[in-house]
């Protein structure tokens, strides 16, 4: 019915307790929680209890979203969590990428594009130096680290990684998608 993209019956305690209970996955998803709820912050604590979990990426139900999956501080989030708390084996990741206004395709592509880059800026983050530093208690020093960290090279890695696996390279791809509806698309009207 209408609005029930924006409630669910049940509660994450609820549900949590069902899935270690009874032996199942429990979903995250990223979409049906509480603007000042992160879900990168939920992974370690369900995981505790749980062998793995299923990750549903989206974005909140909110006047400018309709769930494409985008490079925020919320996929950030949790994608350096699963990196750091060595969690990725354990998680199945899905990806939202529904948007009846824009291409289809094209939202997948840039849903699909933006978790691997998360990823990718996670694994590229100097564990080893931050931990060291956790250990010793230089806090000053973590914290200089994590400033620098923000400002490395990533996205030159990210063309190389796409030169390397044979994808379009920057906004390349769009050419793809443009010639898959004039293609496709347009005789299905």
């Amino acid at each position: 019915g209408i609005g029930a993209e924006s409630y669910t019956v049940g509660s994450h305690e609820f549900y949590l307790a069902y899935a270690a209970k009874n032996n199942k996955l429990v979903t995250l998803d990223a979409g049906h929680y509480h603007p000042t709820e992160s879900v990168g912050d939920k992974i370690s604590s369900v995981l505790t209890v749980l062998d793995e979990i299923l990750l549903h990426v989206s974005r909140g139900v909110r006047w400018d979203s309709d769930h494409v999956v985008i490079l925020d501080d919320a996929l950030q989030s949790i994608a350096t969590e699963l990196v750091r708390g060595n969690y990725l084996s354990r998680t199945h990741i899905g990806l939202d990428y529904f948007d009846a206004s824009i291409n289809r395709i094209a939202a997948w592509v840039i849903g699909t594009r933006n978790m691997l880059r998360a990823l990718l800026i996670a694994l590229l983050e100097p564990q080893a130096q931050l931990k060291k530093f956790e250990a010793e208690g230089n806090y000053t020093s973590r914290l200089a680290l994590m400033e620098e960290i923000k400002t490395l090279p990533v996205g030159a890695v990210w063309d190389y990684y796409c030169e390397q696996k044979g994808v379009p390279v920057g906004m390349d791809w769009m050419k793809e998608i443009k010639q898959y509806e004039a293609d496709v698309l347009a005789k299905r009207k």
